[in-house]
């Protein structure tokens, strides 16, 4: 028999509301100590997560009326570092797949500085594979992280 998994899969559900969205991240950074991440990767967790998470229930959520949950997958292979699949009920990607999102132009005047829209660059530079389908009536985000390694 082999070694036992530096990380047993495991799931954290967080409510689908911007207020639970740092008690999800918290309690899903607990689940990883057992893999003692250094504060680089802990940090691009945080933010590839973040992203996601507010990108769901800004967007896929938004025009649900009653409340739901968010579910995030977890697993961890030496090889291929973390992998998080995120779960949601929400409104499917409108292309069918995730955003692959572009470096903002930053040769411009401050004030024509873009606000936002860097997110899913952020996530496809932070991650190592990105991707979506949806599964009945779920969205199924699948990031793959190269943390741990």
């Amino acid at each position: 028999m082999g070694d036992p998994p530096l990380l047993p899969p495991f799931t954290v559900w967080i409510e689908g509301n911007e207020r639970a969205v740092r008690n999800g991240l918290a309690k899903l950074l607990l689940c990883l100590k057992p893999l003692a991440l250094s504060a680089d990767d802990t940090s691009t967790i945080e933010l590839v997560l973040a992203e996601a998470l507010n990108n769901i229930i800004e967007h896929a959520l938004s025009d649900r009326p009653e409340p739901t949950t968010i579910e995030m997958r977890g697993a961890f292979c030496a090889t291929n570092g973390l992998r998080i699949t995120i779960i949601d009920l929400g409104t499917p990607m409108p292309t069918g797949k995730a955003p692959v999102g572009k470096a903002p132009d930053l040769e411009v005047a401050t004030d024509d500085l873009p606000e936002g829209g860097f997110g899913w660059f952020m996530i496809h530079t932070l991650a190592s594979n990105v991707r979506y389908t949806r599964v009945g009536e779920a969205n199924h985000l699948i990031l793959e992280l190269p943390v741990g390694k």
